[in-house]
């Protein structure tokens, strides 16, 4: 399902900088997928689905939470990347099942990472 998105992110050297660190492999070990899957669902709902975000553009981090990177590695990081890359239209509230789409994409990324 992901891997034409995949191709394309990987031509983007901006991209593929992205990598888990061990520090972010060993804390998704201490929590587990699931944990992770949760903490990926709840930053989309709250960081990127609504359809106005104050800050957008610069609410997720470069670090400090395996998901911030996948985010990146995604281009689900903001509304902005995630309009470019993924055709989803900024300025209205995600859907869920767009919010499905996009956690789903972090949390493959995160399993090719380990």
């Amino acid at each position: 399902m992901y891997e034409e998105i995949f191709k394309q992110l990987e031509k983007s050297e901006f991209r593929i900088k992205f990598r888990l660190k061990d520090a972010d492999k060993k804390y998704i070990a201490e929590k587990g997928l699931e944990v992770i899957e949760s903490h990926a669902r709840d930053f989309i709902k709250k960081r990127i689905a609504p359809a106005e975000i104050k800050n957008d553009g610069k609410q997720t981090p470069m670090k400090g939470h395996p998901v911030f990177i996948a985010q990146h590695a995604t281009a689900t990081c903001c509304r902005g990347c995630i309009k470019k890359w993924h055709k989803l239209p900024a300025g209205v509230e995600l859907t869920e099942a767009q919010q499905d789409y996009l956690v789903g994409l972090i949390m493959h990324w995160i399993k090719k990472q380990l």
